[in-house]
Formats: C-alpha cells, structure tokens, sequence
C-alpha cells in the first residue's frame, strides 16, 4: 500500500508538467494521469485492507496526497479557466487550512478521522476535474458544486469534532 501512495506522490509533479504543457488544458494524457493518481487512493485502501498492511505513514501521507492532487487539479482547471475561479479559490483555501489544521490537531494528539460529508466530497472534487480537463466544463462544474458543499460541510464538522476533542483534554 505504501509503494502505491509513494507512487501517487510521485506522480503528481509529472501530471502537473503535462498538463501545464498542453494547448489548453483538456487533453487526454494529463485527465489520465489524474485519474490515475486519483483512483490510486482507492488502489491503496484496498490493497492495505486486503494485505493488513497498515502503517502510521501511509496513514499520514494519503490526506497529503489527496490533498496535493486536489491542489494540483484546481491549479490546473485554473489555469486554463476550465472551471469557476472562485469556487476554486475556495476548494484550493479549504485543502490548504485542512493541512495546516490536521497538521495542528495531530502536534496536539487530536487524530481526527474522516467524516461521511468528507467521504462524499472526493468523488465529485476529484471528477470535476476530469470532466473539465476532458472538456466536459458543465458536468465538471455541477460536481465542483456538490463537492465544494460537502467538503465545507466535512471542514465544519472537523473544526467541532476537534475543538470538542481539544477541550476534553484540557478539562480534568
């Protein structure tokens, strides 16, 4: 499981240099390699499932991959305005404050794990940008919509789950 979220990190700079490198954004090889790096999260969950292989490292580095992807396709959709920028500002603010909040609920010993809303936000994020990068801009858009939603929804949820976690270890 660890070789396939090693694999999907490394992956990511190569999607983005291609993508960056096309006419306009919707070619086939970069939606691929995207695709390929996104349904690689699914790829490790089930091969750590089905080997019993899990380690505390790919348990930290899959939300950062997944995270970085995320960044990486709102980079790209941006770049070539294949989606709305504001709502990828957004998406792209909200990754970023997920790291930075995981990052400091993990220093303070709040493991926080993911919640349905954050389950169900991963697949319209992710697909909306494959269909807009295979130039499918209104589909991509409708799921960049739903997935925006259920990921502020998710992030709601963390910040409570957290602060509730934070205060139970203060008091005695």
């Amino acid at each position: 499981p660890n070789a396939i979220g090693f694999l999907r990190l490394a992956l990511i700079p190569v999607f983005l240099l291609v993508a960056f490198s096309s006419r306009d954004g919707t070619d086939a090889l970069p939606a691929t390699l995207f695709a390929v790096i996104g349904w690689g999260d699914y790829a490790d969950g089930i091969a750590a499932r089905v080997t019993r292989q899990y380690s505390r490292l790919g348990a930290l580095m899959d939300p950062v991959t997944d995270r970085l992807l995320v960044v990486s396709g709102a980079a790209v959709c941006w770049r070539f305005d294949l989606l709305p920028r504001w709502a990828l500002a957004v998406l792209a603010a909200r990754e970023l404050l997920m790291l930075v909040l995981g990052r400091y609920s993990l220093a303070r010993g709040v493991e926080l794990r993911i919640n349905w809303p954050g389950r169900l936000a991963v697949a319209p994020v992710m697909g909306s940008f494959f269909f807009a990068m295979v130039g499918l801009e209104d589909a991509g858009e409708v799921m960049l919509y739903v997935g925006l939603a259920l990921a502020l929804a998710a992030s709601a949820l963390y910040v409570r789950t957290g602060l509730g976690e934070l205060r139970a270890s203060v008091v005695p």
